[in-house]
Formats: structure tokens, C-alpha cells, sequence
């Protein structure tokens, strides 16, 4: 039995994301905005064999919160075994474009916050030499693109301050996920087109899943974007610069 923290608890993913957790009969500590669905999740995940269910309603972007909210959450299981990260939002690259501010925000909230809550949860699983630290960043940030740069900016931001967390933890056993979801149906691409290369959140959850019990460093979800950001990465600039992608 583990003690699991989960950020961005009613994300379609970290919910599919949890229901496994339940199922293993883990003490669970649940934070979004939403409190009308964390209370419906809890109940959830108990009827699905969880130990114990907190949940506390937060505005995890606010990084002023973040040191009280870990506080709370390490005296309500005794510790902090796990943590995912799974908050964030997909902004209008158009309006960040045209405002700077819309821009500050996107970043504040895909990447400066969850940097915020890294740095304290990495100092107090340091301290314990023990535990696995799971983010769900995006294969965006490998290369930027006309169509989403600002949200891949925060992503790809994010993904290398966790390789450099993952190198620096390694000696006290501390173990760092980063996880890449492709496209994903899920509320927050409602307006997307769909096509051969998008799955439900129930495929992400599981490889996440398996990536944090088997203590991985990065996965790709499915597997087959690995090659397509490999095959992305390896066209000249001169080239990239003109495809509209």
C-alpha cells in the first residue's frame, strides 16, 4: 500500500489514472478546483477498493498555495509516496499570440507552477530517499510548431527541468516519469477533429500506469509517438520552417 497524491484529480486521465491506483487498495490524497467532482471521485474510488480518500478544492496554478497544500496532504496519509501531475490547460495560441498576458498565463500554469510543486515535492522525497515523482508533459515540446508553440514553450520547458530533477535525484532513489500523451479525447479537445491517431484517456492511464510501476524515465503514450516526434525532429530547419504543422 502507497500513499498516492494526484493533481489534477478530475482530468479525464488522472481519473482513469486513479481508478488503477484504487484498485491496488492505495491511500489517496485528490486535488483540482472542482470540489463537486472530487467528492463524486472519492466515492468512486472507494467502491474501487481504495484504502483512504482525501481531496481538498484548490487552484493548483497558484503556486502561493503549494507548500501548505503539500503540508496537509503529507499529515493526512503520514507520507508521499507517489505523486502525478496531471493538470493543465490547452490555451488559444492565437489570443497568446496577441497578448503577452494570455501568453504568462499558459506558462504559469503548464510549466511555472507544476516547476513550483517539483521543487518541493523533490526536497521532501529527497529527504526520505524513497519515491516516484510522475508529470504528464507533451511530445509539443520536442520540437515548436506554428500551430501551438506557446503551449509546446511550456512543455518542452518542463520536460527538461525533469531530466535535470531526474539526474539529480537518482542518487537518493527518487524516481521521475515523464510522461508524453499524443492526442487524447478528452474534454478539454472536445473541438478537436479526431482521426486514426487519437485514443481515450483509458489507453493513456494504463501506460501511465505501467510507467510509474516500473519506475520508467520517459514514455511516449502510445508508443508509436516516439517515432513520429524522432521522425519530426530530424527535418532541417530550413525545410520545417515552411510546413504548416
Amino acid at each position: 500500500m502507497s500513499n498516492i497524491l494526484i493533481l489534477g484529480a478530475t482530468s479525464a486521465i488522472a481519473k482513469q489514472t486513479t481508478r488503477l491506483f484504487a484498485a491496488d487498495e492505495h491511500n489517496l490524497y485528490l486535488v483540482a478546483r472542482n470540489e463537486e467532482k472530487l467528492s463524486s471521485i472519492k466515492q468512486d474510488m472507494l467502491v474501487r477498493g481504495a484504502t483512504d480518500v482525501h481531496y481538498e478544492s484548490l487552484d493548483i496554478a497558484d503556486d502561493k498555495q503549494h507548500e501548505d497544500l503539500i503540508q496537509r496532504a503529507t499529515e493526512a496519509m503520514g507520507s508521499i509516496d507517489t505523486v502525478l501531475i496531471a493538470y493543465g490547460t490547452l490555451g488559444d495560441q492565437k489570443q497568446c499570440e496577441e497578448n503577452y498576458k494570455n501568453t504568462l498565463d499558459e506558462l504559469q500554469t503548464n510549466c511555472l507552477s507544476v516547476i513550483s510543486l517539483l521543487t518541493l515535492l523533490a526536497n521532501q522525497l529527497e529527504q526520505q530517499k524513497s519515491g516516484t515523482i510522475a508529470v504528464i508533459s507533451s511530445p509539443s515540446g520536442d520540437r515548436g510548431r506554428q500551430s501551438n508553440y506557446i503551449y509546446g514553450t511550456a512543455k518542452g520547458a518542463l520536460t527538461i527541468f525533469l531530466q535535470g530533477l531526474r539526474n539529480r535525484l537518482a542518487k537518493s532513489k527518487v524516481h521521475v516519469v515523464t510522461i508524453k500523451p499524443g492526442f487524447v479525447d478528452t474534454p478539454m479537445t472536445r473541438d478537436f477533429k479526431k482521426g486514426l491517431l487519437w485514443v481515450g484517456p483509458e489507453v493513456i492511464s494504463e501506460g501511465i500506469y505501467k510507467a510509474i510501476k516500473k519506475k520508467k524515465e520517459t514514455v511516449y503514450l502510445p508508443f508509436f509517438w516516439r517515432y513520429i516526434m524522432l521522425i519530426i525532429k530530424l527535418i532541417p530547419e530550413k525545410l520545417f520552417k515552411h510546413l504548416s504543422l
